[in-house]
């Protein structure tokens, strides 16, 4: 069985979604066959996916074009997607070819649409899985606009051509698809760990895999409490250490710390609720996905808002003693998971039944 996977780079939340399930889609599947392609640094995919995978370093979609973790560039991404749809059949026709030539059983996108429109022209079927699609954000940007249109069809048909969305919980609601296929949270579970800092409490600042470097040298010292801060950040601050000296994984760091400090995204939301770990979040500027993560995690972990201000300045000091003084609330399963490799062990079983 062969599976081609495309994980989108834009941040670290489509792997985070993404590497669960294969990991447990092998152990369901002997002697399955993986090929992964993504813009992604082979070290962070080969972190979360446990499986051997054959990499094709290419990134087929970009997202959006973002000035930093919380806001998009919008005339850099309208022109980016313009540029991309500018001969939109010659792409697909190109796409249909590199795919019919790996001789895939399937095809599965964590969240690019054109290895969808690939799929279907080459005879390969397809799933998609991820909490968003990038049509229903495209319409939320640029749905007013003259151009916009024909784009937007081409990327609803290419989605609409898969034949199912997984659509993870909480995801948003993609009304406009008509193939979506509801499954639980998706997220991975880590092992707690002493990091040695006897009785101070451990904060990591983790901004998703967009860079956003906070001045977090000016931040007042709060006693007690050591931030956690990456290396390229060159902190001074005299509480601030590297979470990289700690050599933990990102999910068994997130089981080891007292709180992160982050804004709304999939993976670090559901895998800090998994977790049990508290959160302190900044809202995006205008991130339409952010609602029903937001809402969903109010209901399963101890978690606060905070203000941009807050998070420039380090006033942090009450939002973070009233966070630890939240009722603990019951972790959320990750029944996802298990869930959607299920459903793509099927696919992959149908397609090679129809192939024999």
């Amino acid at each position: 069985m062969h599976l081609f996977v495309d994980i989108s780079s834009h941040g670290f939340g489509h792997l985070a979604i993404t590497a669960p399930v294969l990991n447990a889609l092998a152990a369901i599947a002997p002697g399955l066959r993986l090929t992964v392609r993504s813009g992604l640094p082979l070290p962070k995919l080969r972190q979360r996916i446990r499986p051997p995978f054959e990499l094709i370093a290419a990134a087929t979609d970009f997202g959006y074009v973002m000035i930093d973790a919380t806001r998009i560039d919008r005339p850099a991404s309208a022109a980016a997607y313009r540029q991309a749809h500018a001969d939109w059949p010659a792409r697909v026709a190109a796409e249909a070819r590199f795919l019919a030539g790996l001789q895939a059983d399937l095809v599965l996108t964590n969240v690019s649409y054109l290895p969808l429109a690939g799929a279907v022209q080459a005879g390969i079927p397809a799933l998609s899985l991820c909490s968003l699609n990038w049509a229903d954000l495209f319409a939320h940007f640029f749905g007013h606009e003259s151009w916009a249109p024909p784009i937007h069809q081409q990327m609803l048909a290419a989605y609409r051509s898969a034949r199912a969305f997984l659509r993870v919980t909480p995801g948003m609601a993609m009304e406009a698809l008509g193939n979506v296929e509801p499954v639980g949270p998706i997220a991975a579970l880590g092992r707690k760990h002493d990091l040695g800092l006897g009785d101070d409490r451990a904060v990591l600042v983790a901004m998703g895999g967009i860079a956003h470097r906070l001045p977090v040298e000016r931040w007042p010292r709060l006693p007690g409490v050591r931030w956690l801060v990456a290396a390229d950040w060159q902190c001074a601050h005299p509480d601030a250490i590297t979470f990289e000296q700690f050599g933990l994984s990102f999910t068994d760091l997130l089981c080891s710390i007292d709180a992160v400090v982050t804004k709304p995204g999939y993976g670090t939301f559901t895998e800090a609720a998994c977790n049990g770990t508290p959160l302190l979040y900044q809202r995006r500027e205008d991130w339409p996905e952010q609602d029903c993560l937001i809402d969903w995690l109010k209901g399963h972990a101890c978690c606060a808002e905070i203000s941009p201000h807050q998070l420039q300045s380090g006033d942090l000091a009450t939002a973070l003693a009233d966070l630890w003084c939240q009722h603990t609330t019951a972790r959320p399963s990750p029944s996802g998971v298990e869930t959607a490799a299920a459903i793509i062990a099927a696919h992959i079983r149908a397609a090679r039944t129809t192939a024999d």
